[in-house]
């Protein structure tokens, strides 16, 4: 007579092992367990289970030993792809990492329709996250002293060749454009978090992924005297963000950080406008001047310009000094500009708090894109007077 208390432990049992351990039983005749579907002994598949059995008893040693010796006796039995998962396991145990991969890779080279296929990326993925987060590779079985950076991101990119569109594939691709993130390589990061919104727009991490592709494209900016393309670049996925995300942007102070980036081509405007005053190229000085008044004439970048384009202005040819704006005018209306803003106060896109707090969630380097005054080396005339402090009250692109 079957014993209930019994069949519970034995049905607990079952549940408390590894799922490459699990048995199942049932009474025969004489009310006697029998293991269901059990390898018949000696059999390829009896030492596969043996070896399962091992590594749940938590001894891998054996595992790996009887799977060894069951890879080269049985080089093309139907149950290959199963063993080398088992011996990878047991190499994972043995910290043997590196030479689990040869498993791993084997399985997915030579068995992708096999049932072990999809683990065997899986247990790809745990090594990739181990050398991404810092795990060295041992130097002939010895130490580990050998930088595996170079493998993290091959393993990640190859899980997302092998299974596109997959949950795995999405936790990959986020890892490896964390990768990029963490160790500052914000050009590779840009195209990591960028690929990744355009394939998983619905994911759970898109947010995250576009926040860190706007703090990637503005660390990427060194400063006026290199390449702006991260700045506008940056402009253009916070607009994107303001658009489909409002309460984020709003979250993250996106006007503060849009006013900061403005700032900060305006400089570089300036700055190349100095560096043709510096070669005696007073013509394009002035159409920089020119360029930097019509598209940021609310900058501090602007003021400072207007402010010494008087000499630029006595070094040009009669004639272009005739087609050329009047600045003068232009500067009493920024300046009567300046003076109402600061009558009003200054408004919500001149709150810089909010730029600072994404700086800080984003764990981002202190950004060379603020809204500070450009040195007074930064001007286009070599005037001696020191430059102007900012304009009062906010300034709007």
């Amino acid at each position: 007579m079957r014993s209930p208390l019994l069949v519970l432990l034995l049905i607990l049992a079952a549940l408390a092992r590894p799922a490459a351990a699990q048995q199942e039983f049932k009474l025969d005749e004489n009310d006697r367990w029998k293991e269901l579907d059990a390898p018949e002994p000696g059999s390829p598949a009896a030492v596969v289970r043996m070896a399962k059995l091992a590594l749940a008893k938590g001894e891998p040693k054996r595992a790996h030993a009887l799977m060894d010796a069951w890879l080269e006796r049985f080089p093309t039995d139907p149950l290959r792809a199963e063993a080398l998962l088992v011996r990878a396991d047991a190499r994972m145990a043995l910290k043997e990492e590196y030479d689990a991969l040869f498993d791993l890779e084997d399985i997915a080279r030579r068995y992708p329709y096999s049932a072990a296929f999809i683990p065997a990326l899986e247990r790809e993925f745990e090594i990739a996250r181990m050398y991404a987060g810092g795990l060295k590779r041992k130097f002939w079985g010895t130490f580990r002293v050998v930088n595996t950076d170079d493998d993290a991101q091959e393993i990640l990119i190859r899980i997302q060749e092998r299974l596109p569109g997959s949950a795995l594939a999405e936790k990959a691709g986020m890892a490896l454009a964390d990768f990029y993130y963490d160790r500052r390589d914000m050009a590779l990061a840009a195209d990591a978090y960028d690929l990744f919104v355009q394939n998983y727009p619905r994911s759970l991490l898109a947010d995250k992924a576009r926040l860190r592709l706007i703090a990637a494209y503005c660390s990427g900016y060194k400063g006026p005297e290199f390449d702006a393309k991260g700045l506008q670049e940056a402009s253009g996925k916070l607009r994107e963000l303001q658009a489909l995300e409002p309460q984020l942007a709003k979250q993250i102070g996106a006007d503060a950080i849009l006013l900061r980036i403005y700032e900060s081509e305006a400089d570089k405007r300036l700055t190349t406008a100095n560096w043709y005053w510096q070669i005696d190229d007073p013509i394009s000085a002035e159409r920089e001047i020119r360029a930097l008044v019509k598209k940021y004439p609310r900058s501090i970048a602007a003021i400072q310009a207007l402010r010494a384009v008087d000499q630029v202005l006595a070094k040009l040819p009669e004639s272009i000094r005739k087609s050329a704006p009047n600045y003068a005018a232009i500067r009493a209306e920024l300046l009567k500009g300046a003076r109402d803003a600061a009558t009003k106060g200054p408004g919500p896109e001149t709150m810089l708090e909010g730029a600072i707090r994404m700086e800080e969630k984003l764990s981002a380097e202190p950004a060379t894109t603020g809204a500070t005054a450009p040195a007074p080396t930064q001007t286009p005339a070599p005037a001696p007077a020191p430059a102007p402090a900012p304009a009062p009250g906010g300034t709007t692109p």
